[in-house]
């Protein structure tokens, strides 16, 4: 009966989204050419909160768990959990205050509106997934990027989502590199949960009435651990506090 009632709901659902996409699509690109970085920061962090509330059309709920104070004048790690393309929106207004910034393959630099655009234009870096050279150089490139400004890289380093939740193992070389290029940097690992119930069908019909909850988890330093102990530290924070129902 739920996924029967999620068909019409998801159709509400991408009618707002696809909306909200070209209209910020348009925000964006008049923040960043008339204004510059701090205008089209601002609009896409709006834009993300529109994305929560399209959410919110197939009964998606939130909660963001943070107990911990972020030093702004530092640059930070965000290490997460991947369970669909929904986990990127919280992150982005939740944790807006760090501006992250994303690893992302290369084929979503163009063709959706909005996104590309922020992707393109915002301090991402695109990564070809096929050539292990380039995607080092563009990871090398985040990391000195957020050194530099003191904002906030985010990586997946299960590679690709997780379809049921069960978390993947975590690769190691994206991990290092951005490490080894920022070491002064904060990591901030973060635990997303039931964000997978929103694609347990695909695309097409969302999953009704998810409840995703986005935890941060204690920061810990780069330059106080050797990155063989770090990289299954953090897993080992995360994986911990993922929920499988």
């Amino acid at each position: 009966m739920k996924k029967i009632l999620s068909y019409p709901f998801s159709v509400i659902f991408y009618l707002f989204f696809g909306l909200t996409l070209v209209v910020f699509h348009i925000l964006q690109w008049l923040s960043f050419n008339l204004f510059g970085y701090q205008a089209h920061k601002k609009s896409v962090d709006i834009f993300n909160f529109f994305l929560l509330r399209c959410l919110n059309l197939v009964g998606t709920r939130f909660k963001y768990q943070n107990t911990y104070q972020f030093d702004l004048n530092r640059p930070h790690i965000i290490v997460s959990n991947h369970q669909s393309m929904f986990d990127i929106p919280p992150i982005i207004w939740y944790m807006r205050a760090l501006h992250p910034k994303f690893i992302s393959k290369k084929e979503l630099a163009k063709g959706i509106p909005g996104i590309s655009y922020n992707l393109r234009h915002g301090g991402s870096v695109l990564i070809d997934r096929k050539n292990p050279e380039q995607a080092i150089g563009q990871i090398q490139k985040l990391g000195q990027y957020i050194s530099e400004t003191k904002r906030a890289a985010v990586i997946f380093p299960e590679g690709t989502r997780s379809r049921t939740g069960v978390p993947k193992s975590f690769a190691f070389n994206g991990l290092k590199t951005l490490f080894e290029a920022c070491p002064e940097a904060v990591v901030v690992p973060v635990c997303v949960n039931s964000s997978w119930k929103l694609q347990r069908f695909g695309m097409f019909p969302l999953g009704m009435g998810a409840f995703l909850n986005l935890e941060v988890l204690q920061p810990l330093e780069v330059k106080h651990y050797k990155v063989e102990e770090l990289i299954p530290k953090i897993e080992k924070s995360i994986v911990s506090k993922v929920k499988i129902d």
